[in-house]
């Protein structure tokens, strides 16, 4: 009867250490992939720091860039210390964020013997948001298309019934000078780890979701074409003429 009474205790205790094991290595193994997301998305804005800086890039570009890595900062010290992200929704003059994503990587467009123009075709517009979730959301589409992309790359703008469209299209890796691959750039983006580039596709779904948006991605030989959907704020907003 003793021994019976041991196995009856022993195994459901042994099977529950087993489980609390497997919860504890789960919410460890979360842990490490949520810190590491916050230091993918704090190293973006640092770089876009240095390289409008050392471009001469106009002071809002420089300014913007400072803010992105604050906001990346905070998040990474809520996930270290706890706490609850969630920045401020305002209506944003949607030409001037774009405008500023822009402008904070064509020095590493350059970079890479290429080249990042904005097409803006839908007027002064506002989207309702968090400036920077939105701003963090077209760094990560501008970088994926800038590394894994072609040379020549222009985002547009333009409204498409009461959302506003964004498109980042790209010429093709096929287009990409040989030369390339020994460029400044992609030399530091190898050091780098750009094969992060999974994660930062899911950040611009997360943030397309939280606003109300959309995002499609679609890849083919002569380049690839992602595709950001928002819903216009303000009714009063003038679209293009």
């Amino acid at each position: 009867m003793t021994e019976l009474t041991e196995i009856s205790v022993g195994w459901p205790l042994a099977v529950s250490l087993a489980f609390a094991a497997t919860v504890r290595g789960w919410r460890a193994g979360r842990r490490r992939v949520a810190l590491n997301e916050a230091l993918h998305e704090l190293r973006r804005p640092l770089q876009s720091v240095v390289l409008a800086v050392g471009s001469g890039a106009a002071p809002q570009v420089v300014e913007g860039s400072a803010q992105l890595a604050a906001a990346a900062l905070q998040r990474l010290e809520w996930e270290i210390n706890g706490g609850t992200p969630g920045g401020r929704r305002e209506a944003i003059a949607a030409r001037s964020l774009l405008a500023s994503a822009v402008g904070r990587w064509q020095a590493r467009a350059a970079l890479a013997g290429g080249s990042l123009a904005l097409d803006w075709r839908a007027g002064e517009v506002l989207v309702e948001g968090d400036w920077s979730a939105l701003a963090q959301a077209l760094d990560n589409l501008i970088l994926n298309a800038i590394e894994h992309g072609g040379p020549s790359i222009r985002v547009q703008g333009r409204v498409e019934g009461r959302s506003l469209r964004v498109t980042v299209a790209d010429s093709g890796r096929a287009s990409r000078p040989p030369s390339r691959r020994e460029s400044p750039a992609e030399l530091v983006a190898r050091l780098t780890g750009r094969r992060r580039h999974g994660h930062g596709l899911a950040v611009v779904r997360q943030v397309a979701a939280a606003h109300g948006g959309r995002f499609a991605l679609r890849y083919s030989e002569d380049g690839s074409l992602a595709m950001l959907e928002l819903p216009i704020a303000d009714d009063r907003a003038k679209s293009a003429a």
